[in-house]
């Protein structure tokens, strides 16, 4: 073996290392039992990107170059949101979620390792053969959200469900039926990995039906729908998230806060009030194009006071929301939403027209899928599920994925779960 290939392993082992503290990471704040400090994981964040850009040549094939032109200009516009964060931050909790918010915003950085078909099978991998089964073991100290970020990985297997083993069809399905049966309150998991088995089954056994033009109205729908209705709530012509006025029925489940069971009808609107606190708070203080960036949150009357008061700021703000997209507003105002916009615009477009394979399209679709719910949920932490997020767009946006023939994909699927299969990469 060659000193290169030596380096290679080593190298590998360490992302994987880092995957496995983003797994602990990510279920720390639902967890009995608190992994690390705030500066350790800081620490851990910061040597996770030290990493990505010291080793990126070695995994990034530089026939990408043009493909992620949108990545590297999203990119560029959070540095110079960071860099304003910097000169107007005027006390810890602003500098701390500067910190914070920073690590989240410059996860776009994993596309430069993460187009690499090799690096992504070794992580996956282990992480399947190793992480999976202390689910089982963490399962004692955790609640409620936790099942799905820890689980996040699963929704690869999820949209791959046709090219998968028999017995990993059936520990993919036992994981969806848990999320659903024991994690009711969590709305968003719920429909992240059900969405994803859907759309994963749905297009392989009827692809008959799915014909690029299929796949492209479907994308167009899923990119648009929330543009549309955006504008129709803000119209006042009708609100997407009122649903208690246009579905029947009482649909409740029962959550356990601070020991006691409390129902919490699944059709509530917890929306509305958090898209009108954001969006009156840029328009009053004037950053709707720029943002209020990564040191600052949005004026709330509801969360703001009460927080102000907590942390002795002064300033009646919440710094983030459970909505991805509004958070992205807040942070780095209408241009950054614009920018991220179009690397879900890209990157899908790419995995449905400019693939040889099948299945590529399918997380194409996904992908475009999570721009939707971008606007409904999904927060923005620096955790595994916005990891994987990230490696399914950089997978779009590889070409080394999107040249491999439906064959060579399925090889390299098998290869995540068997030693018996391997995939080489021809594109240089």
């Amino acid at each position: 073996m060659t000193n290169y290939n030596i380096r290679m392993i080593k190298i590998k082992s360490i992302y994987f290392l880092f995957l496995a503290l983003i797994t602990l990471l990510s279920i720390n704040k639902w967890s009995s039992v608190v992994f690390g400090s705030t500066f350790f994981w800081w620490g851990i964040q910061t040597l996770f990107f030290i990493i990505i850009l010291s080793t990126r040549k070695r995994f990034f094939n530089k026939l990408n170059k043009k493909t992620i032109w949108s990545v590297n200009l999203f990119l560029i516009w959070m540095i110079v949101c960071i860099v304003r964060a910097s000169l107007i931050a005027e006390n810890y909790w602003e500098w701390k979620n500067l910190v914070t918010t920073s690590f989240v915003l410059l996860l776009g950085l994993v596309v430069y390792v993460f187009m690499n078909p090799e690096l992504n099978r070794l992580l996956l991998k282990k992480w399947f053969k190793f992480i999976l089964p202390l689910f089982f073991i963490f399962i004692f100290i955790i609640r409620g959200d936790a099942y799905g970020h820890y689980l996040a990985p699963v929704v690869l297997i999820l949209l791959l469900f046709p090219l998968i083993t028999k017995k990993w069809k059936i520990i993919g399905l036992f994981f969806i039926l848990f999320i659903i049966l024991l994690s009711q309150d969590s709305r968003s998991n719920i429909i992240k990995f059900s969405v994803s088995l859907i759309l994963g089954t749905s297009t392989y056994y009827f692809r008959f039906i799915f014909s690029n033009k299929v796949f492209n109205l479907i994308r167009l729908i899923f990119l648009i729908a929330p543009i549309i209705f955006f504008t129709l709530g803000v119209s006042g012509i009708f609100n997407i998230f009122k649903m208690s006025e246009y579905i029947e029925g009482d649909y409740t489940t029962k959550v356990q806060v601070d020991g006691k069971t409390n129902e919490v009808s699944m059709t509530a609107d917890t929306r509305t009030l958090i898209y009108i606190e954001v969006l009156s708070s840029a328009l009053n203080n004037e950053y709707v194009f720029f943002g209020r960036t990564p040191a600052r949150g949005n004026d709330s009357s509801i969360f703001g006071e009460v927080l102000a008061k907590e942390l002795s700021t002064g300033k009646s703000e919440r710094f983030s929301n459970e909505v991805s997209i509004l958070n992205v507003f807040t942070w780095t105002g209408l241009v950054g939403v614009i920018l991220y916009f179009f690397i879900f615009f890209r990157a899908s477009y790419l995995a449905i027209n400019k693939s040889n394979n099948f299945y590529i399209k399918i997380i194409g679709l996904f992908v475009a899928f999570r721009w939707m719910y971008g606007w409904v949920e999904d927060f923005s932490r620096f955790d595994l599920s916005n990891i994987i997020l990230w490696m399914l767009i950089s997978m779009c946006f590889s070409i080394e994925f999107r040249n491999m023939t439906n064959l060579e994909f399925k090889l390299w699927v098998r290869g995540i779960f068997s030693n018996k299969f391997n995939y080489v990469s021809k594109t240089k």
